[in-house]
């Protein structure tokens, strides 16, 4: 199994009315890919970090191995929700996948 760990920082630009908004549609966008992926085992995105954090909205998703994980970067699904309702908000995005 492999987990896949993003942290990403939304733009400085956006209110915090704007930035509930946008948190919304990465969970909605990101978590309704459940059963869309092959390999995809478990997907969770946290968006209300406590005031200790230095980072906007977690996602933590877990896939059979490897090759689902690449599967998962190029497949349509993901894709989509990646350009639509995570590329265009974020300013930073840190990565770490790992053997569990």
């Amino acid at each position: 199994m492999v987990r896949h760990v993003i942290l990403w920082n939304l733009k400085e630009e956006y209110s915090d009315e704007k930035k509930t908004e946008i948190k919304a549609g990465i969970k909605e966008g990101l978590e309704g890919l459940m059963g869309q992926i092959p390999g995809l085992r478990e997907i969770r995105v946290n968006t209300e970090p406590l005031g200790s954090s230095n980072c906007d909205v977690m996602l933590d998703s877990l896939f059979e191995d490897e090759e689902a994980l690449k599967g998962y970067s190029v497949n349509p699904a993901h894709v989509e929700v990646a350009d639509t309702k995570v590329r265009p908000f974020t300013a930073r995005r840190t990565c770490m996948d790992y053997r569990v």
